[in-house]
């Protein structure tokens, strides 16, 4: 079963886009679908208060910070500093080598500290000007030329807590059997 579908998903922070994506690819990799690569963002946790942001190449498992509280340098995006460095080196680069040689590209996500960085908008330009399968999220109010793209380009789906499990095997499907 080949990746062919191009989704996008959106949601407000803090519905589960992330852990959506995650559930999506471990469904994919237990149906053998193909080669997957690309950026997924994780919270960073510290006695169960959120400190920060990780972003880890979903092909290699290589994880960087995204954004911390405790930074001194950096954009800033609420309380939060962003690792333009780790951003570029681990997320955009595994996002470009996904567009290279992967069957799927996942991007997680479109939203204010990913566009902190230049190289973020033509990394996901060249994914969708790519023939790759696409799995994307955005912020749900990311007021972006390229967020407003991908909503209007990809199969959406929208996450709220009360269907995030639910939409695991409708993103699958997807993703296997393109319109």
């Amino acid at each position: 079963m080949p990746i062919k579908g191009r989704v996008a998903i959106t949601g407000r922070p803090g519905v589960g886009k992330s852990t959506l994506i995650a559930r999506v690819l471990e469904r994919l990799a237990e149906k053998k679908a193909g080669s997957v690569g690309g950026m997924l963002t994780t919270e960073t946790r510290v006695c169960g208060r959120r400190v920060g942001f990780a972003v880890r190449d979903v092909a290699t498992g290589v994880e960087g910070v995204l954004a911390h509280v405790h930074r001194r340098d950096g954009p800033s995006v609420g309380r939060y500093r962003v690792d333009l460095e780790s951003l570029e080196s681990t997320g955009i680069a595994a996002i470009l080598e996904a567009v290279r040689s992967k069957d799927l590209v996942v991007i997680d996500e479109i939203a204010p500290m990913e566009l902190h960085s230049t190289r973020f908008v033509p990394a996901v330009e060249a994914a969708l000007a790519s023939d790759r399968a696409l799995l994307i999220s955005t912020h749900a109010n990311a007021d972006h030329a390229l967020a407003h793209r991908v909503r209007q380009e990809l199969r959406l789906f929208r996450v709220k807590l009360s269907n995030r499990d639910d939409l695991i095997d409708e993103v699958v499907n997807a993703l296997l059997s393109p319109v």
